[in-house]
């Protein structure tokens, strides 16, 4: 009996260039034939990073570990035609003549529907704006900027009584349901990107994991071998280990130093930044099902309350603390351990929040979501869009997806010179006029205030009771001026009968 295949949709063609060098050769040439080659291998790599060879993909470049390969060179491009002239150019550098080709991998970008057959249409097709977002972020996928990258081949086994493909469709669909489930408790840890290859490689797909930490990919794939999925059905070749290098770094490489080299700022041993930027949901590896979530954000949109840089993390701890002294709780919101971004829109207020509740669907598949709300300003043109996660990873990872919101025009802390003061509160229902004016009162105070920029009261459209003001200021100094004066003392006395539960202040930026 012929059982029913997942329906897949694809994307950008995948080439794994593996190469290993000749050392030997390299040794012996001449230093201006070694400077040559070291010039034309920075120029293709660099080229193919930047993309100037095809109208769009993504290339990144690997330093790996163990026998099996010293270089990988990752391509995702549009045609397989871009992918072959990739190939063979490099082939035509002075560099390559120093290496062998010891391995490769050729496949495509592949979504499938077990879960959601929506995933088979083209992104632009799905009315669901985040299920789209999450579809394009993996067919047409940005490399992320993770310090590491796993790769290896797959198959789904044939043997007698473990036939992968004698099951019938509901079975194998509840299978890829729960091994997915293990995949999203690591989001903004573990990214990945599914390639499918039957009939373009050895085996059936091709799986990348790429994280900040190598034993996030270790710890993901030795639980995913306890799914049955796995460990009845899996079939796996070799795992290929590497760290990400940007190409003007390939001399270091050649000379046996440290790669990415070592900066003048000080800046780690990541490539490009320090978070995990990208699709987050690490683990759904064979027949590419389609659960979906906050991943696939592109890399470098770092919105939310605590940034990689070490002095405004101090200059945040030495706030935090001045207001404790105060008797003004300084953390999170929501608790210590969890980050806040806040962007505004200038979009249509019922457009906006339907695009937020689409991604906040997929948001909630994440054990590290906590909430994602739309609070409206009254008379004001411009709504907020706060979002709040357990971890900085998946906040990161998340406001790629929220940046792309419509009429998005700034995120929290842009337009001043110092930032934003976030303050949330939980108003009693009875109490809600009162607070209102209460602001009022307050925000008549604030305007006379030397270096207040501007302050906004906004509701949770889904709970009026659920408040955010949002307070701009030109420095710190000026902001703790106003947490230092009576007039914030004699609120905050008065708010313990009116609110509900702790308020909570929070720089955003």
């Amino acid at each position: 009996m012929t059982r029913e295949p997942p329906a897949t949709n694809e994307g950008w063609y995948a080439l794994h260039d593996f190469r290993t060098i000749d050392w030997d050769a390299w040794r012996d040439a001449p230093e201006r034939e070694r400077e040559a080659a070291l010039d034309a291998g920075v120029s293709f790599l660099r080229d193919r990073v930047d993309v100037t060879d095809a109208e769009d993909g993504s290339s990144a470049v690997f330093s790996m570990l163990g026998h099996k390969a010293d270089l990988l060179v990752i391509h995702f491009r549009p045609t397989m035609a871009d992918l072959d002239t990739a190939e063979r150019a490099f082939e035509e550098t002075a560099f390559a003549e120093y290496t062998d080709q010891t391995n490769s991998y050729v496949s495509v970008t592949e979504v499938g529907g077990y879960t959601n057959e929506e995933m088979t249409k083209e992104p632009s097709e799905i009315e669901d704006t985040g299920l789209a977002r999450y579809a394009e972020s993996k067919l047409y996928p940005e490399i992320p900027d993770s310090e590491f990258v796993c790769f290896y081949p797959m198959d789904k086994r044939r043997a007698p009584g473990e036939n992968w493909y004698d099951l019938p469709f509901d079975e194998r669909a509840d299978m890829m349901d729960t091994h997915g489930e293990i995949g999203k408790t690591y989001a903004g840890q573990v990214s990945q990107v599914i390639t499918g290859s039957i009939g373009f490689d050895d085996y059936e797909w091709g799986v990348d994991l790429f994280s900040n930490d190598a034993t996030n990919i270790k710890d993901l794939l030795y639980e995913l071998r306890f799914d049955e999925s796995s460990s009845k059905y899996a079939e796996f070749g070799p795992f290929y280990f590497g760290r990400q290098f940007p190409p003007e770094d390939l001399p270091a490489f050649m000379a046996g130093e440290a790669v990415p080299a070592e900066e003048d700022d000080g800046a780690s041993g990541h490539p490009h930044g320090e978070g995990d930027h990208a699709h987050g949901e690490g683990g759904h590896h064979g027949e590419s099902e389609s659960h979906h979530g906050h991943g696939g954000g592109e890399g470098g949109h770092h919105h939310g309350e605590s940034g990689g840089d070490r002095d405004s993390d101090d200059d945040a701890g030495s706030i935090r603390g001045e207001l404790e002294d105060l008797d003004i709780y300084a953390g999170q919101p929501h608790g210590e351990d969890v980050y806040a971004m806040v962007l505004y829109s200038e979009a249509d207020p019922d457009e906006l929040f339907e695009e937020v509740d689409g991604l906040r669907g997929n948001f909630d598949h994440y054990d590290t979501h906590v909430k994602t709300a739309v609070y409206e300003a009254s008379g004001r043109d411009r709504s907020a869009v706060v979002s709040i996660w357990e971890t900085q990873s998946a906040a990161d990872t998340a406001g790629g997806f929220l940046a792309d919101l419509p009429g998005i025009v700034a995120r929290a802390g842009e337009e001043s010179g110092f930032g934003t003061m976030g303050m949330f509160y939980t108003v009693k229902p009875e109490h809600r006029e009162d607070f209102v004016e209460k602001f009022e009162t307050v925000g008549g105070l604030l305007a006379d205030m030397d270096g207040h920029l501007e302050t906004d009261l906004l509701a949770n459209r889904e709970d009026e009771n659920d408040m955010f003001i949002a307070s701009q200021w030109e420095s710190k100094d000026d902001a703790m001026s106003f947490f230092r004066s009576d007039a914030f003392s004699d609120t905050v006395d008065w708010g313990r009968d009116v609110l509900a539960d702790r308020p909570r202040h929070v720089f955003l930026a």
